[in-house]
């Protein structure tokens, strides 16, 4: 029993000082796709969170944002998360798809000033590459 204890601690404790490493080198990323992608799934539960909390979010935007949420933060996922470049991919789908559509009835300066990471990033996910590249 002691044993089992041990290394359950000594596993999360290998868990913790891992997951500290990463944010530690994410920050130190340079400017580029893989930092835009470290920022994304945050941004758009931390926006989501936010228009949730605004009486001006219609009802069925408020559940579209309460689904992504919950969808990045379910630990259940139609591809496995410890698959190398696929894993997360069915987050990113699933979310970009449900702020797409929350997005159709929420005011754009709503949006906008709940998002926390580059303009140039909500603008790819709302309007996709065309707007993006003009932007």
């Amino acid at each position: 029993m002691v044993t089992a204890l041990w290394i359950a601690g000594v596993t999360f404790t290998i868990w913790v000082l891992s997951c500290l490493g990463m944010v530690l080198f994410a920050r130190r990323l340079p400017p580029g796709l893989l930092k835009d992608l470290l920022e994304f799934l945050p941004a758009c539960v931390s926006t989501a969170r936010a228009l949730r909390k605004d009486p001006a979010v219609p009802r069925r935007a408020k559940v579209a944002l309460l689904i992504a949420v919950l969808w990045v933060l379910s630990p259940i996922d139609l591809l496995p998360e410890f698959l190398p470049v696929i894993g997360p991919l069915d987050d990113v789908v699933a979310v970009v798809l449900l702020m797409r559509f929350a997005a159709r009835s929420v005011p754009r300066p709503l949006i906008e000033a709940a998002w926390p990471a580059s303009p140039r990033l909500l603008i790819l996910m709302l309007d996709g590459r065309r707007r993006a590249s003009a932007a």
